[in-house]
Formats: C-alpha cells, sequence, structure tokens
C-alpha cells in the first residue's frame, strides 16, 4: 500500500432510522384527513399512497397487486415464475382494472369504493345491463356492499397514468420477458438485482427502451450518489435505494457490503432530483415511522415487504401450528436471495421464516396511510412534497432509541 492510502478517508458516517428523529414544527391543519399523499412511482406515473410492494415471491402477486392499486399504491409482480404465468397475471390485473373503471364511470360520479371478494362479481352481473344513472336505492345497495377506500384511484387521467408493474432480471431471457409482459399490459419493467451499479444493469436499461417503445424501467439497487448518476444516465425512470438493508437479507453478514438507509437515501435523491427522477426507498422498514422518515429523505415512495407479507394477499398457503386451543396460523416468507427460493447451487444473501397469519392487508395499509398523514400533520405539510421540503432531522443517542419505545416502569 502506497502512503496516500491511509490519507484517505477510509470510514464515513452514515445513519440509519433508528439513528435519527424528525423535528415537529408548527402546523395550522385542521385535520390529518386534509393531507394529500400524490405522488410519481416513475416519472409518468402517479400513485395516490406512496406505497410499493416489494416484487419477492412470498409479498406480490395477483392479489397484493390488485390490492395495492386499488388503494391507490402499487405492487410489482415478482418474476421467480415462467414468463407465461408472469405475463397472464398482468393481463389479468390489466382486465380487472379496465372492468373496474368502466363501472365507476357508468354510475355517473366519483366512486372511490371497491368490493370484498365475491360480492364485486355479484355487484357486477346486476349493473352491468345499465343504461341510466342509478336510482337512490342503487346507491345505497352499492354502498351496503362497498367500503371506502380513499387512496382509491378516480380520476381517469390518473387511471390511465396507473402503473401495472413486473420485474425482470438482467441475464438469460430477460427482454423476451420484458417483451412479454408489455403486449399483455405492463407499463412499468422493474430490473430486480441486488446491485444496480453493474454493467449488465446499463445495458438492461438501453435494451429494454431500444426494443420496447413508450415503456418505464426501474432500475436498482443502488446506494450512493455514483450510483444514481450511472442509472440516471442509461435512462432510468425511477431509482430504487438499498443495499444490504432488507429485514432477510444477509447481504452485509455475508460479504460486508451495504450502506444505511437514511445517509444512502440522502446522497440518491441529491442526484436523482437534478435528473429529475422518482426515488424509491426500499429495505430497512420495519415500522410505519420508517416509512415516514424514508420519505422525509426526500423518497418519493417506499418499497416494503416484511410489513406486507403474512397477509390473506400475499402469496402461499395459511399452515396451522400448535393444537387447539394454542393452535397458530402462520404464512411463510423469505429473501429473493435465500437458499428457500434460489437453490442449494446459487449464491444466497438471504434467509426465510415463518411469521404469523395477519390477515387481510387493508388493516396494515390503513396503518401506514394514517401514520404517514400524522407525520405531515406534525410537520405542518399539507402534502408530501411539503413534506419532504419541512423535515429536518436530529441524530438521537442509544438512550434516545431506547426512549422511543414504548416503555412502561414497573
Amino acid at each position: 500500500m502506497g502512503k496516500d492510502f491511509w490519507k484517505k478517508e477510509k470510514v464515513k458516517k452514515y445513519l440509519t432510522y433508528d439513528d435519527v428523529n424528525i423535528v415537529p414544527k408548527y402546523s395550522k391543519l385542521k385535520s390529518r384527513e386534509d393531507v394529500k399523499l400524490n405522488t410519481r412511482f416513475t416519472k409518468n406515473t402517479e400513485l395516490t399512497i406512496p406505497i410499493v410492494a416489494s416484487p419477492m415471491d412470498t409479498v406480490t402477486e395477483v392479489d397484493m397487486a390488485k390490492e395495492m392499486l386499488e388503494w391507490g399504491g402499487v405492487g410489482v409482480i415478482h418474476r421467480f415464475m415462467s414468463i407465461e404465468k408472469q405475463a397472464h397475471m398482468i393481463k389479468s390485473l390489466h382486465y380487472e382494472w379496465d372492468r373496474y373503471f368502466d363501472i365507476s364511470k357508468n354510475m355517473g360520479g366519483d366512486v372511490e369504493e371497491r368490493t370484498i371478494d365475491k360480492e364485486w362479481d355479484e355487484w357486477y352481473e346486476s349493473v352491468k345491463h345499465w343504461n341510466s344513472p342509478p336510482t337512490k336505492s342503487d346507491w345505497k345497495d352499492l354502498k351496503d356492499r362497498f367500503y371506502w377506500a380513499d387512496g382509491m384511484i378516480k380520476d381517469e387521467e390518473i387511471w390511465k397514468k396507473r402503473p401495472l408493474c413486473a420485474a425482470v432480471g438482467v441475464t438469460g431471457d430477460y427482454l423476451e420477458r420484458a417483451r412479454e409482459l408489455v403486449w399483455n399490459g405492463c407499463n412499468v419493467i422493474l430490473i430486480d438485482v441486488a446491485h444496480g451499479h453493474h454493467k449488465l444493469v446499463g445495458e438492461a436499461i438501453e435494451e429494454i427502451k431500444k426494443d420496447i417503445s413508450n415503456i418505464e424501467v426501474v432500475a436498482g439497487s443502488v446506494a450512493t450518489g455514483d450510483g444514481a448518476e450511472f442509472l440516471c444516465e442509461k435512462g432510468a425512470d425511477a431509482l430504487r435505494v438499498g443495499i444490504g438493508n432488507g429485514s432477510l437479507c444477509e447481504t452485509r453478514i455475508r460479504t460486508g457490503v451495504g450502506l444505511p438507509s437514511v445517509t444512502a437515501l440522502l446522497d440518491v435523491c441529491s442526484v436523482a432530483d437534478g435528473y429529475n427522477v422518482p426515488v424509491i426507498a426500499d429495505g430497512g422498514i420495519r415500522n410505519v415511522g420508517d416509512v415516514c422518515k424514508g420519505l422525509g429523505c426526500g423518497a418519493d415512495t417506499i418499497m416494503v415487504g416484511s410489513l406486507l407479507s403474512g397477509t390473506k394477499e400475499s402469496p402461499g398457503t395459511i399452515e396451522k401450528k400448535g393444537q387447539w386451543p394454542n393452535e397458530q396460523l402462520h404464512k411463510k416468507y423469505r429473501g429473493s436471495a435465500s437458499r428457500d427460493s434460489k437453490g442449494n447451487d446459487k449464491n444466497v444473501e438471504g434467509n426465510h421464516k415463518v411469521i404469523p397469519y395477519k390477515g387481510k392487508v387493508k388493516r396494515i395499509l390503513h396503518d401506514i396511510r394514517d401514520g404517514i398523514r400524522s407525520s405531515c400533520s406534525y410537520v405542518g405539510a399539507s402534502n408530501l412534497e411539503e413534506y419532504r421540503s419541512l423535515v429536518e432531522f436530529v441524530e438521537v443517542t442509544r438512550a434516545g432509541q431506547v426512549e422511543a419505545q414504548p416503555h412502561l416502569l414497573t
């Protein structure tokens, strides 16, 4: 090693979500319900809630993607299946939403509701032959069958920009897979690899955009400004940020590589903003407070996996453990790079586990949405753009981290 080696700054201080808190500020909002959560997913697609369901095979398939769209978010269909099966999922999702929006327009108003399970088809059969606006009794029947979901996409222009997103890799049949997905209604392709600052990722962005017109590409994952600049220059329409910080990720344990989330986001967002490219914070999200901190760092959306896993809408079967009366319900959750997912002959940087069954995902989405709105009200922001500009962080000590947790003196 030369003398200059030791003159370089070898260790930089990086912070993660637990290391910081948001400073409260003056607010004049009458209610947190007044906060609007509209944001961009890519350059040309919009969401009404800043949540993205992760492209993991135990998190997002059709049921989760449909639920996310109904709430105004997006679910990314994972790539760990055949091309035909993945394309079929996109096609069925596209069909369901075309049918839904046609019905909404025929109702003659801003229908924000959605049906529950089988009642959708029953109600659809009863109204599909209508030739006139609904009566008061029709509306009462509708409200009895539907529940309000105020993140619902109800504006036609926003609906046209809704993202139908699916994941591909960067080797093998990725281009064929992308073509088939787009043919079946996909309008956003997410390049799903662990290390986005890579020659193959740059080439994949260029090949997909060259081969398929009017397609948007989400690329990552990156954790530095240099990585962000590389992907933006290659034509990425959104950046996925986070390396080694997933709930079941073992990258840092097995390779020593990765950067804490807060500083990584700040570095990437400072570069992406100059290219007008939205940022997706991915990994390290353990609670709704972390979602808010990620948005405060400048992220346009937050990608979540563990928070949505184990729900009714996540893929997998419900398993019973134990015997009555102590019987418990569980579902499997695994990382995309786990041995359980990749097999024994592949490089493994993830884990898997069985987690308690959580029920319907709408309860979790309610909590996330309400938590973001509350955080906005604490800093006086009426929308996410104001929130990003108003948020200030303070670094907290270990004692401050302990104080932040629920505690009871006995």
